[in-house]
Parts: structure tokens; C-alpha cells; sequence
């Protein structure tokens, strides 16, 4: 009975050691130069024995290193390469690839995929751009707030859950704020803004998310009509003034009507949806 009982304390232990290792893994994320033992207790919650005790551990396993500042710590390279396997996993970059490379070299402007992940847009894809200067900072794996980006515009208006965005609103009320002059607050203004989107497909970053810089995203649709996916082109909102905006909208739908042919969508693009 007793070793049973020593079994079990022994795996509970080592969940929550688990669990904490991937709490400071996400905080030292957000802290690519490296971050302080003291801040980094204070953000996960941890007294700073138990991070330091997870740090060497992760240390020792490649993970973690500490940097030229005394106390402070950064991930490793080593993520780029786990991170660069789960991508390799997902078919759907296979798949859309060879859409988005023909879209950035036909528009040389940042082309950006991304998927809906936990309440947010993330980046699983990204291109440079071949003509245009501007070199957006978005990055593989980086999340996008759903109410100031075009892509996660997408993913409000296509959610299969008609109260999804109220749900979405009452969650994130403290995270959404005004970005810019041009960022929705608002959810009824929200409302209309995804009316439009679901009438057209498209959906535009207005310099909502920063100021100078614009997007035009559209989704992918799969065969059971659902919306996992989303592509779209990032560029200076004045070199976007100097393009045909129909026609670098025409190819971006291009692109996003064959990725969804490849995922067996085949009927009238874009999709109503009656909302």
C-alpha cells in the first residue's frame, strides 16, 4: 500500500513539474534577450527556488541557457528545430505552399498563412517580400489578436459558433483596446465589420494593428466548409495605394480558392454564410 501510495505522489510530482516547466518555457518566450530569476518567478507565480530548481533542469537538457546578465535566462535554438518538426507535420503547409510562393512572387509583398488556434490567429507560414521594402515583424508561431488583424477578422466571421464573437468580446474585454485610431473596439461596430467580410470573404487590417502598415486576408475553406485557415498579404499602406487594389485582391483569392480546392472545397467562393 505504501509504495502505491509513493507510486502516485511520485507521478503527481512530476506532472506539476511538467506543467511548471511549460509555464516559465511561455513566459521566457516572450523574453527573447533573456529574462530575470526575479521576473520570472513573479510572472509564473513560482517562488524563485522552484524556477531556479526548473531552470537547471531545462539548462541541463538543452533548452534553457543563461545569458551574459547575471540571474538571467533565454530560450535556445533547440525550440527552432522541435518547432520546425511540428510544422513539418502539418500537412496543410504541403499543401498550401506552392499557392503562397506563386502569390508572393506574383505580388513581391509579405504573404502570411496562419491557422485558429485557442482564440488567436497564429502564424504558421510566412514569405518575405521580393519587391516591396517593408519587412513586417511578424515571425512563425507568433499570435495575432483576433479584433485588430485581418486574419483573425477571418476567424470571427467563419467561426461555426454564431455567439462566438460575443463570447469572444466578453473574454478578451480587458486585451481588446485601441491599437490605433483605426482599431475596432467596439462590438457592434465588430458586428458590421464581419457582416461585410462574410458577404465578400475579405477582410482588411486598416493600420488597425500599427500605423503605416495594412493586410488583406481571405480564408481557406475545407471540404466540411469550415475555416481553419487563413492567408493574407502584409504591405506599407502607401506602396498598397500604388497597387490595382482589385487586382492584388483578385490573386490573393486566387491563391486561397486553389488551397481550398487541394482541401476539397469545390463550391461557390466565396461561402455565405447566413449569420
Amino acid at each position: 500500500m505504501d509504495s502505491m501510495i509513493s507510486q502516485k505522489s511520485s507521478k503527481s510530482q512530476g506532472n506539476q513539474s511538467l506543467f511548471r516547466g511549460l509555464q516559465l518555457i511561455e513566459v521566457l518566450s516572450n523574453y527573447p534577450n533573456g529574462c530575470p530569476l526575479a521576473t520570472l518567478a513573479e510572472k509564473a507565480s513560482m517562488n524563485k527556488s522552484t524556477v531556479h530548481r526548473i531552470l537547471q533542469e531545462l539548462q541541463s537538457c538543452g533548452y534553457v541557457t543563461a545569458t551574459q546578465t547575471f540571474g538571467s535566462y533565454r530560450l535556445t535554438a533547440k525550440f527552432v528545430a522541435v518547432g520546425q518538426k511540428a510544422l513539418s507535420s502539418l500537412n496543410i503547409i504541403n499543401v498550401a505552399a506552392p499557392h503562397l510562393e506563386k502569390l508572393n512572387l506574383t505580388t513581391g509583398e509579405t504573404v502570411n498563412f496562419s491557422m485558429f488556434e485557442r482564440e488567436q490567429a497564429v502564424f504558421i507560414y510566412k514569405l518575405e517580400p521580393t519587391m516591396g521594402m517593408l519587412k513586417t515583424r511578424a515571425y512563425i508561431g507568433q499570435p495575432l489578436s483576433l479584433y485588430c488583424s485581418a486574419m483573425g477578422k477571418i476567424f470571427l466571421a467563419y467561426h461555426p459558433n454564431r455567439k462566438y464573437v460575443d463570447h469572444y468580446w466578453q473574454q478578451n474585454n480587458d486585451l481588446i483596446r485601441q491599437l490605433t485610431v483605426n482599431t475596432i473596439t467596439r462590438l457592434e461596430d465588430m458586428h458590421n465589420e464581419l457582416s461585410t467580410i462574410r458577404q465578400t470573404a475579405i477582410a482588411y487590417d486598416k493600420e488597425e494593428n500599427e500605423i503605416g502598415v495594412s493586410c488583406i486576408a481571405l480564408p481557406i475553406f475545407d471540404v466540411a466548409h469550415k475555416v481553419n485557415y487563413s492567408v493574407s498579404i502584409s504591405l506599407s499602406t502607401a506602396r498598397l495605394q500604388q497597387h490595382d487594389i482589385n487586382g492584388i485582391t483578385k490573386v490573393l483569392m486566387d491563391a486561397a480558392k486553389a488551397i481550398s480546392h487541394e482541401l476539397g472545397y469545390y463550391d461557390e467562393y466565396p461561402l455565405l454564410f447566413d449569420m
